[in-house]
């Protein structure tokens, strides 16, 4: 078993977490993470509704008696989100943990703090996670160039940016982006981090809810099956290569795109149309470059068991010998 400070303020067996994915962080995934001694967060704004959400978590508390906790993304829409009644859902809930994402969380930490619950940000960059710091989250987690959805628009890769992080900051961190296996838990740990995230991991796992075609694609693809959409809107996403995508690059390539250009591309609908039907092809859908390093599809048990025995065996079999 490996311990870390993540462990320790999250009471979890694994450090890892499998943070909030649209359309995928539902109960059935989340519960099962949770199952496996890591703490999966269900995606708030899924379901459709403050209400919907309240339905949610009481399907996952039915499915196990393990924490876990809720992925709240705070970004402008079109259509006003109603965070606040998110919020008291949550905070009404009984879950003791929040990834918060997106904008400044700020003018949620006060009730956040008042229903007991402890709030992990997530950050693209190593300025943005010591202002999280300062205005008092409980840990970090940090997002680097591999991952799927939005990596920022500064490009630095997780080798660089885990331990640039880890210098500034003093409350656990969690590595985000490019992680799929022992390898990467290790050498997160040994980069300054206490945990690592994962998300397109997860999405090829058994109970993922999402079609078997697209968890097949996950595995069949390598390392180079993603493109990054929105470049030049400064709004970089990293997604899953495929002819929609390819498309949406090819458009913002000639120049002067707007996002009225690509928004028939790039609508939500499409996207939800890939994970149902199995037509990859359909729409945009998130995923990042661990494509690479996935090739089966476990459950969350499985998957997690096979992990932390490997990342000890490298540990002590690898690394303790390397020592002279």
């Amino acid at each position: 078993m490996i311990k870390t400070r993540f462990t320790e303020m999250f009471g979890v067996k694994h450090p890892v977490t499998c943070g909030g994915m649209t359309r995928v962080g539902t109960a059935e995934l989340i519960a099962a993470v949770a199952n496996a001694g890591a703490l999966g967060f269900v995606t708030a704004l899924t379901p459709g509704s403050p209400e919907k959400l309240r339905a949610e978590l009481k399907k996952t508390y039915e499915m196990t008696d393990k924490p876990f906790g809720v992925n709240l993304t705070i970004l402008p829409t079109i259509n006003p989100v109603p965070y606040d009644e998110y919020r008291q859902v949550i905070c009404e809930s009984g879950v003791k943990v929040v990834e918060t994402a997106g904008n400044n969380p700020a003018p949620h930490l006060p009730a956040f703090r008042a229903a007991g619950i402890k709030v992990i940000h997530k950050c693209t960059t190593a300025r943005h996670a010591v202002k999280a710091q300062s205005i008092g989250v409980d840990c970090v987690s940090i997002d680097g160039l591999e991952c799927a959805g939005h990596p920022g628009e500064d490009d630095v890769g997780g080798l660089i940016l885990f331990p640039a992080t880890a210098d500034k900051i003093t409350v656990p961190l969690i590595a985000s982006g490019g992680i799929a296996d022992a390898r990467g838990l290790v050498a997160a740990l040994a980069l300054g981090c206490d945990g690592v995230n994962m998300g397109t991991r997860f999405m090829a796992t058994k109970e993922a809810p999402i079609h078997q075609k697209v968890k097949e694609a996950i595995v069949a693809n390598d390392e180079r099956g993603t493109n990054l959409i929105f470049r030049t809107m400064h709004n970089t996403a990293r997604v899953a290569k495929n002819a929609v995508s390819d498309e949406v690059v090819a458009i913002e390539r000639r120049g002067n795109a707007k996002f009225e250009d690509v928004k028939d591309l790039v609508a939500g609908t499409r996207g939800a149309r890939v994970y149902d039907s199995g037509d990859t092809d359909a729409g945009i859908w998130s995923a990042g470059q661990t494509q690479g390093l996935i090739h089966d599809i476990p459950s969350c048990k499985e998957l997690m068991d096979t992990m932390m025995a490997e990342a000890e065996k490298i540990i002590r079999s690898r690394l303790d010998k390397m020592v002279a």
